[in-house]
């Protein structure tokens, strides 16, 4: 695939990983880890240095207008430094779902989150539901001149450090009735919500909620009582086309760690790189590599299509990436031996990252499905 970015996007790309090689090494990132808590320090030079959370966002609320070609070169740089920040859950979804929903609360969260001063987390997942976006539980009831919301929200990522919660509730139907579904807007602290917090295999923070008669008042519903689903599978689709690109760069780092170690280590005399055998290992590793970047270029160019070919493309791609992780992470993990597990290298660092992205919004077997189910529906 033939794909070029314009001189504004060139920029921020050369701007963003030029900082992160200077300012965010490996040994850089374990000490922020070990020093717990959101690293707020990052998230000022993000809004303030470097302009990455409003790249994406409209002009409107004081971003720069940029789309989703931005957020795939952010994406695809924090990828390959393995930044720990909540990038994907503020900017990338949730911001893209406040995009969509437009309106006043809306706007003036984006605004927030353009200029650094929120972190938003959405939380829609539930124990039932997988990745079935239509299976939602939690109810909101009318209550006055506001709401009352009651369910359970499961693997809240960026839930622990966030100030803000985009949450689904059903207001009419039941569990995977693709009506009856809202979006609002709480605080992440306010009375009614029980959070238990935990960290995943990647040491992202996470959350599972509790919701007991949490009460909102009536701006806090940001779409119309019912009609939020597919504001909610567009900006689940934006996410993976996002971890689709935060997944090449994680391969681009494993990839490279692994030519410079097999090139370092000796085995019989000679440089481990020097055998046959392991060349033809890391061709296959980086044809698998340029696999994904195709498919996250179809990905992210196809996030403005119509609803079926959007969802084709960004299901085709995350297929795609599934495969392309785990082939390009074990072997990475292989080829440095014994080494490849410890915490003192990074590459085992990257592939705990990448086996979570794996999962994110869908296994290959699921991507593959709707895939598939979406070309019947066509063909229909």
């Amino acid at each position: 695939m033939d794909f070029g970015l314009s001189d504004e996007q060139a920029i921020l790309k050369e701007m963003l990983e030029r900082y992160l090689r200077d300012s965010y090494s490996f040994e850089t990132r374990g000490k922020r880890l070990r020093a717990g808590g959101a690293d707020a320090a990052l998230w000022r030079d993000f809004a303030e240095t470097l302009g990455i959370l409003a790249a994406p966002l409209p002009e409107r609320v004081g971003g720069m207008g940029g789309g989703p070609v931005e957020a795939m070169v952010v994406m695809e740089a924090l990828g390959e430094a393995l930044v720990f920040a909540p990038y994907l859950e503020t900017v990338v979804i949730s911001g893209g779902l406040l995009s969509g929903v437009g309106g006043e609360t809306a706007d003036a969260l984006l605004a927030r989150i353009a200029a650094g001063s929120a972190q938003v987390a959405l939380a829609h997942g539930e124990p039932r539901s997988r990745y079935t976006l239509a299976h939602v539980d939690t109810t909101a009831a009318a209550d006055g001149d506001g709401w009352l919301l009651n369910g359970t929200k499961s693997v809240v990522v960026g839930a622990p450090d966030a100030d803000q919660l985009l949450i689904s509730a059903r207001t009419g139907g039941s569990a995977g009735d693709r009506e009856g579904i809202a979006l609002f807007l709480a605080d992440a602290g306010a009375d009614g919500i029980t959070r238990h917090d935990y960290r995943l295999i990647d040491e992202r923070p996470a959350a599972d909620l509790v919701l007991t008669d949490l009460c909102l008042p009536g701006d806090a519903l940001l779409t119309g009582e019912g009609d939020a689903l597919p504001h909610i599978e567009r900006a689940i689709d934006a996410g993976t086309a996002g971890v689709c690109a935060e997944g090449v760069g994680v391969m681009r780092r494993m990839m490279a760690d692994t030519v410079d170690y097999t090139r370092q280590r000796r085995q019989f005399g000679q440089p481990l790189a020097s055998f046959q055998a392991l060349q033809h290992r890391m061709v296959d590793m980086y044809m698998a590599l340029e696999q994904a970047v195709s498919a996250s270029f179809l990905a992210t160019l196809n996030l403005s299509a119509p609803d079926a070919e959007r969802t084709r493309a960004v299901s085709a791609a995350k297929a795609t990436l599934g495969e392309s992780l785990r082939f390009v992470g074990q072997n990475a993990v292989q080829l440095h031996g014994a080494m490849g597990m410890t915490e003192e290298l990074a590459v085992g660092h990257y592939f705990k990252r990448a086996t979570v992205i794996e999962q994110q919004f869908g296994t290959v077997d699921h991507h593959l499905a709707r895939y598939s189910s979406l070309g019947r529906s066509k063909a229909a």
